[in-house]
Parts: structure tokens; C-alpha cells; sequence
């Protein structure tokens, strides 16, 4: 049994998506699982960078948006392959935050998380001011839906067969990366920068490659989200967003990537629930920031399902002697 362990949480996804597809009937319910896991990809990006490798991001809203626009405007106005245009939105990200990551990251802490936010405000008023590209506040409509082996994927429940294998993917991806070479470098690099770079670590690049994996995370679920609603705008990579995704981190726990999958569920349903409290939501996250601030380290923001798998361990120890 204790073999098998690792491979539960696995075999207990997969089950969970072919559950919800034999189970689900609702497009509403599609569509907000669709929603989860768009955002899962986007927390599961800004975990590694701020809960493994220890680097502050609040910018991370921009990048959505890069991939996003980058797919919106190349299939609605040029009419280019859906799926050419998610790959050139990669590419889009992946150059700005190569661009962005190589000065930025030499700063730390506070003065990090500042030089994002500027980059984050950057990139929202351009998405703003360009109207004649991005259709300025309006927003940019006309989207045409992704296909997949020639079957439009032009409903909720069509589209969630090609979201959530990806997010499985890319679950799979992370955890792997955390256990590689870099994801060791990663940790050394949140513990101690200093000490990393004695035992050999090449600090600087290894941030600058998560730094760019995260935003290639974040561009890769925008792409999606332009093609699930066929329509953007800026008012949706605002900044507080970017406040949004680091309340999800922090709500599933840093440095876990399934906290990052729980957090991304629990503040994508709690605001369809709580729908009363909608003008209060700016507010809460805002009290929210701050606490982020202080308590950001991987021992004070321990992930449920870790606390979980550790009292798990605790118990089977406790058996065994």
C-alpha cells in the first residue's frame, strides 16, 4: 500500500474528470469547472515561482492577458489557425518575461513584487490605449472557438475534455520539475539565496527559467480563456487579478502544486456562492495582501493537502513501531 501511495492523488483526479463528465449535464457547471481549470493553470505557474523558488509576483495578471490578446487578435482580426495563435502567445509571454525577468529578478522581496506590478499596470494600460488592435475598454470580440481533430470545441462541455487532460498535464509536468534538478535548486533558492549560490546554484538562471515556465503557464491559459468566451477585455488582467491569483496560492498553500489545484477551486466557486458579498470582494482582497506579505515563507503558508499528507505519514510511523 505504501507503494502505491503517490499514485493516489493521480488516480483520484483522473476519476474526479471522468466522474464530472458522466455526471454533469449543466453548461453553467461546465463553466465554471472550465474556469477552475483555467485558473488552476495559472496558480500552478505563480506557486512554482513564489511558493518553490521564493520570488514575489504581482504582475502575473499580464502574461494572462499577453496570451490572451495574442490569440484573440491574431484568429479575430487576421484569421490565423487558433491553434498557431496559442503558440505564437506562448512565444509572446515566454519574450516578455525574458525580457522583463532579467533585470527584475536581480531585485528581491518588496522591491520585486513592485517591479511586476509596474510591468502588470504597463501591459493593462496598453491593452487599454491600443484600440485600434485590442479594442480598447470594449474589448475584442469575435473569437472563434479552438477545434480539435475537426470537432469545434463550441461548448462547455466539449471544451472541458480538451481542459482539464491539459491540466492533468500539467500537474504532472510540475511535480516532476519540483522533484528535477531545478525544482532542488528552486528550494535552496527560497531557503537561502546566499547559500544556494555557495553549494554551486547558478541562482540567476534558475529564477529566470521559472520565472519565464510560470508566465508560459499563465500565457497558455489565457489563449484558452479568449477561445472559451469568444470575447476580452482589459478590465479582465487588471491588477487585481494578479491579487486574485496570489489569494490562491496562499488559500491552497505555497509549495504545493495540489494546493494550487484546491486553491484555484475554492476562489473560483466561493464568489458564485457568495454572491451577496460581490462589493465586498475588492476589499477582502486587499485585507488579504498584506498578511501575503508578512507570512510569506513556505513554513508560515503550509498547503491543507501537505498538512494532510504529513499527518497521513505521522500515522503510518506511528503503526509501524
Amino acid at each position: 500500500m505504501r507503494r502505491l501511495r503517490p499514485y493516489l492523488p493521480w488516480l483520484a483526479f483522473a476519476l474526479g474528470v471522468a466522474l464530472v463528465r458522466l455526471v454533469v449535464a449543466n453548461n453553467y457547471y461546465y463553466t465554471l469547472i472550465n474556469f477552475i481549470g483555467i485558473h488552476a493553470l495559472l496558480v500552478v505557474g505563480l506557486n512554482l515561482l513564489m511558493g518553490y523558488a521564493g520570488q514575489i509576483s504581482l504582475g502575473h495578471a499580464a502574461f494572462f492577458g499577453l496570451g490572451a490578446y495574442s490569440s484573440g487578435i491574431l484568429t479575430a482580426t487576421y484569421g490565423a489557425n487558433p491553434w498557431l495563435a496559442l503558440a505564437a502567445g506562448l512565444v509572446v509571454a515566454g519574450v516578455a518575461a525574458f525580457l522583463i525577468g532579467v533585470p527584475a529578478l536581480k531585485l528581491k522581496g518588496y522591491y520585486l513584487a513592485m517591479a511586476t506590478l509596474g510591468f502588470g499596470i504597463i501591459v493593462y494600460i496598453t491593452l487599454v490605449q491600443a484600440q485600434s488592435l485590442t479594442g480598447g475598454p470594449s474589448g475584442l470580440s469575435g473569437i472563434p472557438c479552438l477545434t480539435l481533430f475537426g470537432l469545434p470545441l463550441d461548448t462547455p462541455a466539449r471544451l472541458y475534455l480538451l481542459i482539464w487532460p491539459l491540466v492533468g498535464l500539467v500537474l504532472l509536468l510540475s511535480a516532476n520539475l519540483v522533484d528535477s534538478r531545478l525544482g532542488r535548486a528552486l528550494r535552496a533558492l527560497h531557503d537561502s539565496e546566499a547559500a544556494a549560490q555557495s553549494l554551486g546554484v547558478d541562482t540567476a538562471r534558475a529564477k529566470l527559467t521559472i520565472f519565464i515556465w510560470s508566465a508560459l503557464y499563465a500565457a497558455l491559459a489565457g489563449s484558452f480563456y479568449a477561445h472559451a468566451l469568444n470575447f476580452i477585455a482589459p478590465a479582465s488582467f487588471g491588477f487585481m487579478f494578479s491579487i486574485k491569483l496570489v489569494t490562491m496560492v496562499v488559500v491552497g498553500g505555497m509549495a504545493s502544486i495540489w494546493g494550487s489545484l484546491l486553491g484555484a477551486t475554492v476562489l473560483t466557486i466561493l464568489p458564485e456562492l457568495l454572491v451577496v458579498f460581490h462589493d465586498y470582494e475588492i476589499i477582502t482582497r486587499m485585507a488579504i495582501l498584506p498578511q501575503v506579505m508578512i507570512l510569506y515563507s513556505r513554513e508560515m503558508v503550509r498547503s491543507p493537502v501537505d498538512l494532510w499528507a504529513r499527518a497521513a505519514e505521522r500515522r503510518v510511523g506511528d503503526q509501524g513501531s
